[in-house]
C-alpha cells in the first residue's frame, strides 16, 4: 500500500514541576518539565502515524517546537517505506539540509529538533510492522541494524565492518537474551528520591520507600553545599545500608558480587551514586568530590561542563585513587562527543540520552562504540517521556549490542508517566518491565487531555495559572 508523509503537528506542552522542586539540581535551580512533541500523518486508506518528543525544562521549548517544524517539513511528500528501507541513510539526509545545519551543526536546539523527529520517525516504522520500537530493532539482521546506524565522522572509532561482526557475534544469543530479560526485567536505579530542593525528611521518606520497592541503585543531586550534600549523603546511607528497611523476605545483595564489585557497594549491596549537573570547574570538582568520600559514591556524574573532554579525564584520574568513577553523556551533544570521552578513557560509565542524540541511529553509533571500549551504557531519564523511551534503548543495548546488564542500570524517575498512553512501569525487583504491547511503537504517546491541559500558553492548566496572577 503506497503511502505518503501529508502532514504534521507540533506542541509546546510544559508541566508545573517547579511548583514541588521536582528536577532540581545545583544547576538547574527551577525546572517546568517540558515536551516539545511532535505526530506525523501520512494519508493512505489505513493512515499510518508516528509520535515523536524531545525533552526540555520550560523556557525555550517554544524554539524547539519552531526547529521541529523546519525538520519535519522535509518529510512531507515523502513515502514513509522509503525512509524505513535504510533509517541510517534516512538520519542522514534529515541532517543534511544545509541551511538547517549551519546552525548546529548537530548540536544544540536544531539537533534536539533533529532527535524529536527522527523518533517519531521510529515510532511509525515500529507501529507499522505492530511491534514495540526494542523489538523492531533486535529483530533486525545484524546488516539491516548496521544500515540503520550513523557512521558518519566515527569511524576513526569503529567501522561499519567492526560493528557488523560485533553484531554478527551476539546473534546466536538473542533470543535467550530477550527471554531473561521479560523474566527479570530490566535493572533500574532511582533519582526521584535525591532532589536539590527537597527537605531531608522527604529524601529520608522517598529513599524508604525506594529500597521497599526493590531498587538497590539511588542517585542524589549534589553541587550547591558540600556541608549540606554530605548530610543529605550520609541520611541516604543510613536507609540504604540498613537491612531493617529491605523488602520483606530480601537479605539484600552480595557486595561483593561481579555486578557489584568497584560500585562501593554497602552491606546490603545499595549502591549510591552522586550528580553535580555541571557546576563544577575541574579543579573544583576533583576537591569537592574527595569532600563526599565519606557516603562512598559509585560515581560522580556530570562533574563539569558536558563538552570538556580532557576535563572529565583530568577528573577520572584524580579520582581513580579514592575509588570513585566519572559519567557524564546527558548533554554530550552529539556521537562525536561520545567518541571522544571514550577515545580519552574520559568515562566509566555511558550515559546515553534519548533525544539530545538525533533520535535513534545516533542512539545506536553510541552503543556500538561504548560496547567496542568497553564502557557500561546507563542511560539518562530525569525528565518527562524518557524513562518511557530508554527502556527501549536498554533493551536493544542488552538484547543485541553488549549482551550484558549485568553492571548497567538505566535511571527511573516517578514523575508524570500518566500523562502517557504506555507508560513504562517497574517491577517488584526494582527492575523495568518489558514493553510488550504491539500497537506502542516507541511508547511516547501522549494523552490528548494532557496535551490539552498543559500546552502552553493556552492549555487548560496555564491559561487558568496566568488568569489568577
Amino acid at each position: 500500500m503506497s503511502r505518503k508523509i501529508t502532514h504534521f503537528e507540533t506542541h509546546d506542552v510544559r508541566f508545573p514541576t517547579s511548583l514541588s522542586g521536582d528536577g532540581t539540581d545545583a544547576m538547574n535551580t527551577e525546572c517546568d518539565y517540558s515536551s516539545a512533541y511532535i505526530s506525523i500523518h501520512t494519508d493512505g486508506e489505513s493512515p499510518l502515524v508516528g509520535h515523536g518528543m524531545t525533552f526540555t525544562i520550560g523556557r525555550g521549548n517554544e524554539l524547539v517546537c519552531q526547529a521541529i517544524s523546519a525538520l519535519a517539513n522535509r518529510l512531507i511528500g515523502r513515502d514513509p517505506e522509503e525512509l524505513f528501507k535504510n533509517m541510517g541513510k534516512t538520519w542522514d539526509w534529515m541532517s543534511s539540509d544545509p541551511q538547517l545545519r549551519w546552525i548546529g551543526p548537530e548540536k544544540g536546539v536544531i539537533h534536539i529538533a533533529a532527535g524529536a523527529v527522527n523518533n517519531a520517525l521510529w515510532d511509525m516504522f515500529a507501529r507499522s510492522r505492530g511491534k514495540p520500537l526494542w523489538k523492531l530493532v533486535v529483530d533486525m539482521t545484524p546488516e539491516e541494524l548496521v544500515d540503520a546506524t550513523a557512521f558518519r565522522y566515527i569511524t576513526d572509532a569503529i567501522t561499519r565492518e567492526e560493528a557488523l561482526a560485533m553484531l554478527k557475534a551476539k546473534e546466536a544469543g538473542k533470543k535467550e537474551r530477550e527471554a531473561t530479560v521479560k523474566e527479570l526485567g530490566y535493572p533500574a536505579y532511582v533519582t526521584s528520591a535525591g532532589w536539590l530542593g527537597y527537605s531531608d525528611e522527604k529524601v529520608a521518606r522517598l529513599t524508604r520507600e525506594a529500597v521497599a520497592a526493590g531498587f538497590n541503585h539511588f542517585k542524589m543531586k549534589v553541587g550547591a553545599n558540600p556541608s549540606s550534600d554530605l548530610r543529605r549523603g550520609l541520611v541516604i546511607r543510613s536507609i540504604i545500608d540498613d537491612p531493617q528497611y529491605l523488602p520483606p523476605g530480601s537479605n539484600g545483595r552480595d557486595p561483593n558480587s561481579p555486578e557489584l564489585k568497584g560500585k562501593n557497594a554497602g552491606p546490603t549491596g545499595a549502591v549510591l551514586m552522586i550528580d553535580a549537573n555541571q557546576v563544577w570547574d575541574v579543579p573544583q570538582a576533583i576537591e569537592y568530590v574527595k569532600s563526599l568520600e565519606a557516603i562512598k559514591p559509585w560515581f560522580i556524574e556530570e562533574p563539569t561542563a558536558p563538552d570538556d573532554i580532557l576535563g572529565h579525564a583530568a577528573i577520572r584520574n584524580a579520582l581513580k585513587p579514592h575509588g570513585i568513577g566519572v559519567a557524564t553523556g546527558e548533554h554530550a551533544h552529539n556521537r562525536m562527543v561520545f567518541k571522544q570521552l571514550l577515545q580519552a578513557e574520559a568515562i566509566d560509565v555511558c550515559q546515553i540520552d534519548s533525544c539530545r542524540l538525533a533520535g535513534v541511529s545516533e542512539v545506536l553509533s553510541v552503543l556500538l562504540m561504548a560496547t567496542k571500549f568497553g564502557v557500561p551504557v546507563c542511560p539518562h531519564a530525569g525528565g518527562v517521556g524518557l524513562c518511557e523511551y530508554v527502556i527501549h534503548l536498554s533493551l536493544i543495548d542488552y538484547i543485541a549490542v553488549s549482551g550484558t546488564m549485568e553492571r548497567n542500570v538505566l535511571e527511573f524517575v516517578d514523575h508524570l508517566h500518566e500523562h502517557f498512553l504506555y507508560p513504562c512501569s517497574i517491577n517488584s525487583k526494582g527492575r523495568y518491565n518489558v514493553p510488550l504491547n504491539p500497537a506502542e511503537g516507541y511508547s511516547i504517546e501522549m494523552h490528548k487531555e494532557s496535551i490539552a491541559e498543559y500546552e502552553w500558553p493556552h492549555g487548560s492548566y496555564w491559561a487558568k495559572a496566568q488568569g489568577g496572577k
